[in-house]
């Protein structure tokens, strides 16, 4: 992967590189299909990703190429998967979410219209940090992008498919458009007409597995508690911010107190203002660690949970199919009509109800150890970055006493 991206951030009013972009999920480590988001470029209201790959696959023409794919493609190429009855006992990656910078441009709108209320200083420090967000923004937008098209680049049923393979190595416009008003609302119906299916699936038909069973109790908790969990990481990752944006304005004005040349606590003054900037650096940071090591962690596992219980639902559809396959041969036979082809039904359903529940045993057997990896990974690097943060922060508040005793 490659270590930076361009970002033509025009509201923003410059171009800014991103470095040491940090993928939230780990994929196991396979050399024969290897895709990344080598660079991405915003334009207005679109993210236009570079998408590189490298392959020993013979199934593709050349072994390194690039290609580049907006947002709506991505969506084109999820869906795909999603509406495919032969990954019906695949655990699909969840689409990555929609590129979305309004916030930080607000804030940077307010901004403007508080700029003579502020110090030239303090307006400065806190457009940069505007930047930063943005910045921060933009890399996340990319890295779940770049995560789903890995997962289906690691998964050895996946990767094969034909519009997989159009997506990385056609080199054009795949001439995917945005649905308009009316598809909208028809896959708005769509998703109402599945949750009321689902609802009456799960209340009519009981799971001839308990392995099924107890998968989807625990998913159902496991789904909710994420969620709670996803909510209360955003909360303490904003309260953070906050925190560090408050210590430009103390910075700031602390500083100010310094002008005066006579005065002798002007030393001071300074080198409060210092620690005080110092400080805000450490805490950003400590923000930034938070919310990706976190917050975009169990954001993720919220949506690959999800993902997890459309398998399981998928399956108990299956199921009902299977049944009420078995009572049409029933009434075939009672009639004496239709029993051939009842037959050739219900032995159809019967053996992709049988496929299905193979598949997705071992997906969700593979989602649990990828969660508990990635988990592990995560709140160990977030532990030992909050414990270096404190130690800077614990430097930085000794070396001012310091020197306030020799002032």
């Amino acid at each position: 992967m490659m270590d930076s991206e361009d970002l033509n951030a025009p509201d923003l009013g410059e171009e800014v590189a991103a470095k040491e972009r940090s993928a939230t999920v780990d994929l196991e480590t396979d050399t024969s299909l290897l895709v990344d988001i080598s660079d991405a470029l915003s334009e207005q209201e679109k993210v236009k990703f570079t998408v590189h790959t490298k392959t020993t696959l013979k199934v593709f023409k050349k072994t390194d190429f690039t290609t580049v794919r907006d947002h709506a493609e991505f969506l084109w190429l999820h869906d795909r998967f999603v509406e495919d009855e032969e990954y019906a006992g695949i655990i699909i990656p969840p689409a990555p979410p929609k590129p979305d910078f309004d916030e930080p441009r607000h804030k940077l709108a307010k901004l403007r219209e508080g700029e003579e209320t502020m110090t030239k200083e303090e307006y400065t420090k806190m457009k940069q940090e505007l930047e930063a967000e943005y910045l921060a923004t933009f890399k996340k937008t990319v890295a779940m992008h770049e995560v789903f098209l890995q997962r289906l680049a690691a998964h050895p049923v996946l990767r094969t498919d034909r519009n997989y393979q159009v997506f990385l190595e056609f080199d054009g416009d795949l001439s995917v458009r945005s649905k308009n008003t009316k598809e909208k609302l028809g896959s708005l119906f769509k998703g109402f007409s599945k949750s009321i299916d689902e609802s009456l699936v799960l209340k009519s038909y009981k799971d001839v597995d308990s392995w099924f069973e107890a998968e989807k109790k625990f998913l159902d908790e496991y789904h909710a508690k994420v969620r709670d969990a996803t909510k209360a990481g955003d909360k303490v990752t904003k309260a953070h911010k906050r925190l560090a944006d408050s210590y430009i304005g103390v910075s700031a004005y602390v500083s100010l107190l310094s002008v005066g040349k006579d005065d002798p606590l002007a030393g001071l003054y300074r080198k409060t203002g210092d620690s005080y900037e110092k400080i805000r650096k450490l805490e950003g940071r400590v923000t930034s660690d938070e919310d990706l090591k976190l917050s975009d962690l169990l954001r993720y596992y919220e949506r690959d949970s999800q993902a997890c219980l459309d398998l399981l639902y998928r399956r108990m559809r299956s199921l009902a199919n299977y049944e009420a396959a078995n009572k049409k041969l029933e009434t075939a036979k009672v009639k004496n009509k239709g029993v051939s082809e009842a037959e050739t039904s219900q032995q159809t359903c019967s053996t992709k109800f049988e496929k299905l529940s193979d598949t997705g045993k071992q997906e969700l057997l593979s989602f649990k150890e990828r969660r508990v990896a990635a988990y592990k990974k995560n709140l160990v690097e977030l532990s030992e970055l909050q414990i270096k943060h404190a130690k800077s922060q614990v430097a930085v508040l000794r070396s001012t006493l310091a020197a306030i005793k020799e002032l």
